[in-house]
């Protein structure tokens, strides 16, 4: 049995629709044609009582669209209709009453729209929806074949709509981690299966424009001289070997020299994690990680503040010393003397319940405060 080319694309925008800037709305307009409508909406968040919901629309009036966010969606007449049932507009209610309805006439009739076709979805845990094709009222009714193929595109849909879902978290998770590594101040280079560079992160994209040590060569990432670069490409190598061969997961280490008075940069090498079905050359398989102890990420004084219940000179204090500032090359940099610093410094001793510098500095750089940054 041959597929009808036009279903066919119909049915391929529904499994595109994910990965587009504005999801689905290829579907949308695809769906629209095929149905003779003069409009199609897909319903990915129903409007509430101030929620205006998410919609994504294809023809009709964004007016009288937004008034029915607003308000109208409360005289709906696809409201509580069994998921995965298919009716007419019309089926729901009588047409003399439809047109002399509120929802008829500021939202429907000042656009050309007449008559629907609606189904609801739902994902239980996940989502609520709903999909819906409207005509003007020349346009023929909608027919038992127009209800039994939107029936079929609403199971594709909802299996979409379900990876949709799935993706969002996994990339709001892959934010949220990048975010917290990007405030450790670690820049992260993944690499392929063939040890070439697949992306960088922001802290990495800086290291790279700032350190002339580090670059990427045709693809690969080249770390100080020669003899450097080549240890960096056997432990790359080690570590695609264990990938290969399933071996336990063992990360390698190295530093990398700088000139002058800067402090020399580490780095450590690992297989990223993967499942028996990850494959392709897109899949990150190594993950580079370069520490640079002179660009260190700052904590925020508020954030320690209100950690340790320190006043702001405390917290000021305390991240001097975290950075590895003595007591007197702290005071001088706040602007007060060795006593009033060690003032405070008994003050903070007390209120952490450590007694000793070193310990205040393992405390702070261990808390949380590094990654309760402000912003993105």
């Amino acid at each position: 049995m041959r597929i009808d080319p036009e279903v066919s694309e119909l049915l391929a925008s529904i499994y595109e629709g994910p990965l587009e800037a504005e999801p689905w709305q290829s579907f949308l307009g695809k769906l629209r044609s095929l149905m003779g409508a003069n409009s199609a909406t897909l319903v990915l968040k129903p409007p509430s009582s101030g929620d205006r919901g998410v919609l994504r629309i294809d023809g009709g009036s964004l007016e009288g669209i937004s008034r029915y966010q607003e308000s109208f969606f409360a005289m709906d007449p696809f409201l509580h209709i069994p998921p995965g049932e298919v009716k007419s507009l019309l089926e729901l209610i009588p047409e003399k009453e439809w047109v002399k309805s509120e929802l008829y006439k500021v939202c429907m009739e000042p656009a050309g729209l007449y008559d629907s076709l609606g189904v609801d979805m739902a994902i239980p845990g996940e989502m609520e929806g709903g999909l819906r094709v409207t005509r003007d009222k020349a346009s023929p009714r909608f027919t038992d074949d127009d209800k039994a193929l939107m029936s079929e595109i609403v199971e594709h849909l909802v299996r979409a709509i379900r990876i949709h879902v799935r993706l969002n978290k996994i990339e709001s998770e892959r934010a949220l981690y990048a975010g917290a590594v990007d405030q450790l101040s670690l820049a992260t280079i993944l690499l392929d299966e063939k040890g070439a560079v697949l992306s960088c992160n922001r802290m990495a994209e800086q290291l790279l424009a700032r350190e002339p040590e580090l670059n990427v060569v045709n693809g690969y990432l080249q770390v100080g001289d020669e003899a450097t670069t080549s240890e960096l490409q056997r432990l790359i190598e080690l570590v695609l070997k264990q990938q290969q061969h399933g071996g336990p997961a063992v990360i390698e280490a190295m530093r990398i020299q700088r000139d002058g008075d800067y402090a020399d940069l580490g780095v450590a090498v690992r297989p990223v994690p993967m499942n028996e079905w990850s494959e392709g050359r897109s899949v990150p398989t190594v993950a580079i990680f370069i520490s640079d102890p002179d660009f260190g990420a700052e904590a925020p004084v508020q954030v320690i503040t209100r950690l340790f219940g320190f006043t702001p000179t405390e917290a000021q204090l305390s991240l001097l010393l975290a950075e590895g500032l003595s007591l007197d090359e702290a005071s001088q940099a706040l602007g007060i003397s060795r006593n009033t610093a060690r003032t405070h410094l008994r003050s903070v001793f007390n209120k952490t319940g450590v007694s000793r510098q070193t310990l205040l500095v393992r405390l702070i750089l261990k808390s949380v405060a590094q990654l309760a940054w402000e912003g993105s």
